[in-house]
């Protein structure tokens, strides 16, 4: 792999120890995937914000590191955290897993990263440009970068993405190279997509089946943003799909090779049977939505599904700071408090510990959720369209 004279330089502590330490795992991985070369990304987003998720070692490594002087080259922001940072004792939240969480965001602070905790940071202004480069490394942000934006990005880790949010580079391999982004699959879409959880659903029965195969879908007639981002999420939770086109759709779609492709087809049966699958539970204690965090749009929608109910089980709506600002401003905050539920920014259901804070049974619409909250905060979950969840709570 070439490096410049100031890369060596940097491989030999001319920018300090932590730039060392953090270059020389850019380096390693790109000997490992064979990158020819290190090239400046435009922007980072870095994983492993939660207590919940990195507990003790983690959040010492990372108050370590910024006590040295670690300090970001480029636009970072994070990934959501373990609690509402705002709004966290109101809604429950144990005091001291705050504490801990709020020495985690000291850190990164201290480092220069934006500490706005969403896995949408592209609605929340870190919006990367078609083919830039950049480092992200939360599943779905990847995918919507990937896929409905056409940026560049492999599937980084947390210490490779904030590596890199440091350094400012990557390593040049993978996704980054047109042609590693060619697919390799082909999905027929033989039935109606009509809710949001049905993409959800039909990623996570293909994530289960391609794996890290990059798809190329057909029959799909239209689908907005958040319906995108939806299905990306749920292939990227059940395997480990980083990009995906969509013919008519999405930005490379037009521009890929699709000749001679495997193909899979996907029908009604196969829709069912993921909402088989995927429903554990009876009856949810909460119903909690956005995973990926939610859109001023997918809050709009919520708002007009209970505005004048009373309901009877709590229900968060997870989104980022900035849209629950917007949400504020357009009234759906107040019309969906006035319901009994809340909007909850900086965290989703996954990466906080609802499990310690009462709840057995989530309700969501999310493929991606539904196929975490089993493992990851012991659930047992209710997946079910936007319609169903409300009427069941009601």
């Amino acid at each position: 792999m070439y490096l410049t004279t100031e890369e060596e330089g940097i491989l030999n502590g001319e920018a300090g120890p932590v730039a060392e330490r953090m270059f020389r795992l850019l380096v390693r991985l790109g000997e490992i995937y064979g990158a020819d070369k290190m090239i400046p990304v435009g922007s980072v987003q870095v994983a492993g914000v939660s207590y919940k998720s990195i507990e003790e070692p983690g959040t010492t490594f990372l108050e370590d590191i910024a006590a040295q002087g670690a300090k970001v080259k480029v636009l970072t922001f994070l990934n959501p955290a373990g609690m509402d940072l705002e709004d966290w004792k109101k809604l429950g939240f144990p005091e001291a897993f705050a504490k801990n969480q709020m020495r985690i965001m000291n850190a990164f602070k201290q480092m220069g990263i934006v500490i706005t905790a969403t896995c949408t940071p592209y609605l929340a202004g870190n919006l990367p440009r078609f083919r830039e480069h950049i480092a992200w490394s939360e599943s779905s942000a990847i995918s919507f970068s990937n896929s409905v934006i056409g940026a560049r990005t492999n599937r980084e880790g947390g210490p490779s993405a904030l590596a890199a949010a440091i350094c400012g580079k990557t390593p040049n391999y993978g996704f980054h190279r047109w042609e590693e982004r060619q697919p390799s699959i082909k999905i027929n879409v033989e039935t109606d997509l009509v809710f949001d959880s049905d993409f959800g659903a039909l990623g996570y029965t293909l994530g289960k089946q391609i794996k890290n195969k990059i798809p190329y879908f057909t029959g799909i007639k239209n689908a907005d943003t958040d319906q995108l981002k939806a299905l990306g999420a749920a292939m990227a939770a059940s395997g480990a799909v980083a990009l995906y086109h969509v013919e008519g759709l999405t930005p490379e779609a037009d521009l890929v090779k699709k000749d001679n492709l495997e193909t899979i087809t996907v029908t009604k049966k196969d829709l069912q049977d993921a909402y088989a699958k995927l429903n554990t539970g009876k009856e949810p204690d909460i119903v909690i939505l956005g995973c990926p965090h939610a859109s001023l749009r997918e809050i709009g929608s919520v708002a007009a599904k209970v505005q004048g109910k009373h309901l009877r089980k709590p229900l968060w709506v997870c989104t980022s700071r900035m849209m629950k600002e917007a949400a504020d401003r357009m009234g759906y905050t107040q019309t969906i408090e006035k319901a009994g539920g809340h909007i909850v920014a900086d965290t989703c259901m996954v990466v906080s510990p609802i499990e310690d804070m009462g709840f057995k049974t989530t309700g969501v619409t999310s493929g991606k959720a539904a196929n975490y909250l089993p493992g990851f905060c012991k659930q047992s979950v209710c997946f079910a369209n936007l319609d169903a969840l409300v009427e069941a709570i009601s």
